[in-house]
């Protein structure tokens, strides 16, 4: 029988139940089609009137987690996509910490706001607006949205400069194939997204990596590289907990960076979806080269990978031209998509996720310090990642096999070097992808282990 603890719920009784049954439902302790106790049995075990139970039950039904049947029982609803936990095709077994996505929070409160905000959506007038064809660029109302989401992260901006874009990774295809042509050089942090990789491979870009210390890009080398590469003419940058490094560049720096940007006439592209995170974030770097940069922010990052909606910040006068290539890739973000984004910033829903999220961020980053106490690693106390560095002898592509062999996976070094440069011996681990903090503990610990062992033998090449 189902036996929550309820210790750690608190609150009116019949919303603690209804929180640990989200809880199990989440961490998979309680499974689509589980019956679920009666409610005279629960009322028992937990000391509660049956009363407490049938409105518990009716509670967790009303947000998608039980179904009752007549004459049969009550039992755990089927989710929408029984795989949704599933981040890759990979085994079950495995505990996948390659991606970096935000983490759960307990007690499902994304699924309230979804659930929510749909149902208010589905009584209010000219809903089905939101699947015909809109401007390409966005409705106003929705771009309003991405200039208040701006203003939160330091950045002033009229509504004019904001385009709707598909996720982030959307917002700099639309502007890299509007400023670049094949051929063309973009200049990165020294390791990089390995998004921007996969797009400058599709769009025939060169990367050339600069480099960077405990605050970014290095001012001088970035000044040289200027000098000695004409046909480089953008930066692209990750100056907030940067991905993989997880740096944060400091107000005085983003402003030399800016200023060698504006004096070489180099454009600035600023990937800014991790700002969110912390409690009181640097000014933008656009926001000191404002005529000749590109500013991203996407609810991907801080509100749920599913939710594919970016804000693009651009120049007035470059907007058209970016309209331009947005069609030609997606012809405008999901309408619907993007309305439940401007909901969610008009009324604090999104704020409210976002501090979840934080939270949930600081205090798996405290587990992995504790776990990886001793070893060598980088890490923002807000962020999502880890940088580890690896001891001899390890190979960053040797350590990540090893640990997959252990039922681990971890992105290496490789993946982030711009250019063929020797990567460096280390590799990213991704706390926010587990659904459960039981489930990164484990993960955590096998790397421990495996830091411990010594790299298997190669096998003998004649």
């Amino acid at each position: 029988m189902w036996s929550p603890d309820l210790k750690s719920f608190p609150g009116p009784r019949y919303l603690a139940i209804v929180s640990a049954i989200a809880e199990d439902v989440e961490r998979g302790h309680l499974k689509s089609g589980d019956q679920m106790p009666t409610h005279r049995d629960l009322a028992g075990l937990l000391g509660v009137t049956t009363g407490t139970i049938t409105r518990a039950y009716a509670e967790a039904a009303r947000r998608g987690l039980l179904v009752g049947e007549t004459g049969r029982g009550t039992f755990v609803k089927p989710s929408l996509l029984e795989d949704s936990g599933r981040l890759s095709s990979e085994p079950d077994e495995l505990i996948d910490l390659s991606f970096n996505i935000p983490p759960l929070s307990v007690g499902d409160p994304l699924g309230q706001a979804l659930t929510r905000t749909l149902t208010g959506l589905a009584t209010r007038p000219g809903l089905s607006a939101m699947m015909t064809y809109q401007p390409a660029i966005g409705l106003e109302r929705h771009r309003e949205a991405g200039a208040v989401w701006a203003a939160r992260s330091g950045l002033r901006v009229n509504v004019e400069q904001v385009i709707i874009c598909s996720g982030a990774l959307h917002a700099m295809t639309v502007v890299f194939s509007t400023l670049t042509k094949p051929g063309d050089s973009v200049f990165t942090e020294s390791l990089t997204y390995p998004g921007m990789k996969n797009l400058a491979h599709l769009l025939h870009l060169r990367l050339k990596g600069l480099p960077t210390d405990k605050e970014g890009i290095i001012p001088e080398a970035f000044d040289k590289a200027c000098r000695q590469h004409d046909s480089a003419r953008i930066l692209y940058s990750i100056p907030t907990i940067q991905n993989p490094l997880g740096t944060v560049m400091h107000e005085a720096r983003r402003r030399q960076i800016a200023e060698i940007a504006k004096a070489h006439n180099v454009a600035i592209v600023e990937d800014d979806v991790h700002s969110f995170l912390l409690p009181g974030p640097p000014p933008p770097l656009s926001s000191f080269a404002p005529d000749n940069s590109y500013y991203i922010l996407s609810m991907s990052k801080s509100i749920a990978p599913g939710m594919r909606i970016a804000y693009l910040v651009a120049p007035e006068r470059m907007v058209e031209p970016l309209a331009t290539s947005l069609r030609a890739t997606v012809w405008m973000a999901a309408p619907l998509m993007a309305e439940i984004a401007a909901e969610w910033i008009r009324d604090g829903t999104a704020d409210r996720l976002m501090d979840q999220k934080r939270s949930e961020a600081t205090t798996r980053q405290l587990l992995a310090s504790e776990i990886l106490d001793g070893f060598e690693f980088e890490a923002d106390p807000f962020s999502f990642h880890l940088w580890l560095h690896l001891p001899e002898p390890w190979r960053s592509n040797e350590f990540a096999a090893q640990l997959r062999r252990c039922g681990v996976l971890v992105t290496p070094a490789e993946a982030f070097v711009p250019g063929r440069e020797e990567p460096p011996h280390a590799v990213r681990v991704c706390i926010g992808a587990p659904r459960s903090r039981a489930q990164l503990e484990k993960g955590l610990r096998i790397i421990r282990g495996v830091l411990q062992e010594t790299p298997e033998p190669c096998l003998s090449i004649v």
